[in-house]
């Protein structure tokens, strides 16, 4: 007997007929909004490290001083990727909020990533390489330390103000992704 998926148990292969094209969405915080402003490029490979043309990714996020949705600031973003497998969000460093017991967390973003293939969304977060709070963060602490390098975006060096973020979705290199 072979086993094979039904339908009822894949995506695909028309997943990508019904993402968001609102690029409007890609901008979480207005123009009001304080803070340093930057832009986070995501970008999904799969297990080959090729693309992900169509996966969709959606951040939630503090302002930079730990606040949820103000009026300058939305807080969340909903992007295809591209045939490259990445997208670019319009944002601010977010700030340190308040976590369980009422620890400090480092500055990151939260991500839900849709793409074909998954039943099930993957929950990840990204923290910024070289802040100092990292080194308290709690989430961030109950990540083998060998595997939290997959959490971290990185400056990039010809772009000021822009952050590099990649999403592997399996390999040896694959992003931790959280159990919620």
């Amino acid at each position: 007997m072979d086993l094979v998926p039904s339908p009822s148990q894949t995506i695909g292969p028309f997943f990508h007929f019904a993402l968001t094209v609102d690029r409007a969405l890609g901008c979480l915080a207005g123009p009001e909004a304080g803070g340093e402003r930057i832009h986070l490029a995501c970008r999904v490979l799969d297990g080959d490290g090729a693309p992900v043309s169509d996966a969709m990714i959606e951040l939630w996020q503090a302002d930079a001083q730990g606040l949820y949705n103000q009026p300058a600031f939305r807080g969340f973003g909903r992007l295809p990727t591209n045939e490259e497998g990445c997208c670019v969000f319009e944002t601010v460093k977010p700030g340190r909020v308040s976590g369980p017991e009422g620890v400090l967390q480092a500055p990151h973003v939260n991500v839900w990533l849709f793409a074909r293939g998954l039943v099930k969304g993957l929950c990840t977060r990204i923290y910024f390489a070289g802040d100092p709070a990292n080194r308290e963060d709690p989430v961030l602490a109950l990540v083998p330390e060998d595997r939290r390098d997959t959490l971290l975006a990185h400056p990039d060096r010809e772009n000021p103000g822009r952050w590099n973020f990649e999403i592997r979705l399996c390999s040896g290199s694959e992003t931790v992704f959280f159990d919620i």
